[in-house]
């Protein structure tokens, strides 16, 4: 007799519940590392979980309908999501690119996006997201029935991790004394640092950014790797509960990256590398009575990156 499996009904209801792992090694010897790979979402990253939850609450609120054309500025792992389900769903979806983009999720969004629109022109910081920005206000103006998803402001952003991923991670163990998390445009970190808070109120939430990045005052400098860091502060990071900040170069992004395949064979993404980076620094020197648990996440996999981060001519040229 045939055993009946069970089955999902289309690839978006797969969203969330991703495996967690424990990671260990002499160099973290010291604490229990916990990580959500975020890499088994649908699309490949934890924008899943915000794309996902974000369409279906405006479907449901009534606040967009399927006429709208969705709107939202990202070379990244969103823009792949959002394309993705707004595909699924039947909805028009226009995406607003840079140069930095790396060429799989150009390959990819490309692919799915009902319309994608590539600023050239880099802004006062060295990066692009300022001129994104301004994209998106003009294609606003130009299509009145559209909505701007606004990652880095909208509240169901963050609300969309707090009611999974942050979840999730609370049950990552018996108890959570460290969470390790990459900012970017601020959302996981904001829904995530709450539903610590409200479950751990004594745990730590140690925000991870790039040298280079704006987003803590930091000066701005030129960055080459996407995914983490911004060259504008998060609206959204006004809700968020964050204890600390750690800075890594993308000269370390690169190197714990590299140091993830090699010894843990996990193919991850920037910001899992940065992360990684980050735990290291903040654990080499503190004096512990007992192994705190600590938890993170790798945002997605690897062969995103294959032409950056893992390309050894790319990191010769942009002396990485």
């Amino acid at each position: 007799m045939i055993e009946t499996l069970e089955m999902a009904d289309g690839i978006f209801s797969t969203v969330g519940n991703t495996p967690l792992i424990r990671i260990n090694g002499e160099e973290i010897s010291s604490i229990n590392l916990y990580v959500k790979m975020e890499s088994f979402n649908p699309t490949g990253s934890v924008k899943d979980r915000a794309a996902t939850y974000i369409i279906n609450k405006l479907l449901r609120t009534g606040e967009i309908n399927k006429d709208t054309i969705i709107i939202e500025s990202t070379s990244g792992n969103f823009g792949i999501a959002l394309s993705s389900y707004c595909k699924e769903r039947g909805l028009d979806f226009y995406c607003v690119i840079d140069p930095l983009i790396s060429s799989v999720n150009e390959t990819i969004i490309n692919s799915l996006s009902t319309k994608v629109f590539k600023v050239i022109e880099p802004d006062a910081n060295g990066g692009y997201l300022v001129n994104r920005i301004k994209k998106v206000q003009e294609l606003r103006e130009q299509f009145p029935n559209s909505y701007w998803i606004n990652q880095y402001g909208n509240p169901y952003n963050a609300e969309a991790y707090y009611h999974t991923l942050g979840g999730e991670m609370c049950e990552a163990a018996d108890r959570v004394d460290y969470v390790f998390v990459g900012v970017s445009s601020g959302g996981t970190i904001t829904g995530v640092s709450r539903k610590i808070k409200d479950v751990y109120p004594n745990a730590k939430i140690i925000a991870v950014d790039i040298v280079g990045s704006v987003i803590f005052g930091g000066p701005a400098k030129k960055r080459y790797i996407p995914g983490i860091g911004s060259s504008k502060v998060p609206p959204i990071l006004e809700f968020a509960k964050i204890d600390e900040v750690v800075y890594v170069s993308e000269t370390e992004v690169v190197n714990n990256c590299n140091e993830l395949l090699k010894k843990h064979l996990i193919f991850a993404g920037g910001s899992s590398g940065a992360n990684f980076a980050a735990i290291k620094q903040y654990f080499s020197d503190k004096k512990l009575d007992k192994k705190p648990n600590v938890v993170t996440l790798f945002a997605d996999r690897g062969d995103r990156y294959f032409d950056t981060i893992y390309n050894a001519e790319w990191c010769a040229r942009t002396k990485l």
